[in-house]
């Protein structure tokens, strides 16, 4: 009878521990699931269960093992919110499968993906052709983000005999406050190009700004600090 008192004990306690702990850990954590995050759950899991089912585990140990495991969780989040030079680390880089209509062969090599895997996940997209896709994006979570064709789009413009523009991907050229210059070079723009820019919106400095990103068409989109 002791021993089933301590059990539910340790389980209640358990799951109030991993509850608060996902709590302050945030919500992002359950839509964007990261290789990171998916080691955490399992260890999380491993942590509590053997903990609870180890009768020589007190119910201090649990408490502690789940404390340090969430300061460790606390703080690698904390850094890749701080530094952005460790989010490539912990949290990967979306990578371009499909790029202008095209296969990019080289990224889903690198990311283990075969075209039975590309496709499954393209239908899942309601695009059951690579020929309907201008671009299609690996996200961090292995989840596929698909930008179709015009001329496949709902509603096709075959259907109301309009001129097919077209497609273009927006480009990230500030984020946090950092410029990626190398994507404003890729874009055929410079420094000059980007202050113009900055000083139309009555904005003095990179670090002002949250977010831009540009788009060949329809120029750029800003968020300020």
């Amino acid at each position: 009878m002791g021993n089933l008192l301590q059990t539910t004990i340790e389980l209640t306690v358990g799951l109030f521990a991993l509850l608060i702990l996902t709590k302050v850990m945030g919500k992002t954590s359950f839509a964007q699931i990261t290789p990171f995050d998916f080691i955490s759950a399992l260890i999380l899991g491993e942590l509590v269960g053997n903990a609870i089912y180890d009768n020589e585990t007190k119910l201090g140990t649990i408490l502690y093992s789940v404390l340090i495991w969430g300061m460790l969780l606390y703080i690698i989040e904390w850094s890749t919110q701080r530094f952005r030079k460790t989010r490539k680390f912990f949290e990967g880089n979306p990578s371009i499968i499909i790029q202008n209509g095209h296969l990019n062969r080289r990224e889903m090599k690198r990311n283990k993906l075969d075209m039975n895997q590309l496709q499954h996940l393209l239908r899942q997209k309601d695009a059951f052709s690579v020929r309907e896709v201008a671009y299609a994006v690996l996200e961090t979570d292995g989840q596929i983000s698909v930008l179709k064709k015009q001329k496949y789009d709902q509603p096709t413009y075959e259907d109301f005999k309009l001129k097919e523009d077209p497609v273009y991907l927006p480009v990230t050229f500030i984020n946090d406050g950092v410029v990626d210059w190398e994507n404003i070079k890729k874009a055929g723009l410079d420094e000059n190009w980007l202050d113009k820019q900055l000083y139309e919106q009555r904005i003095d400095h990179y670090r002002d700004v949250f977010y831009l990103e540009w788009k060949y068409d329809e120029g750029i989109y800003l968020e300020k600090m």
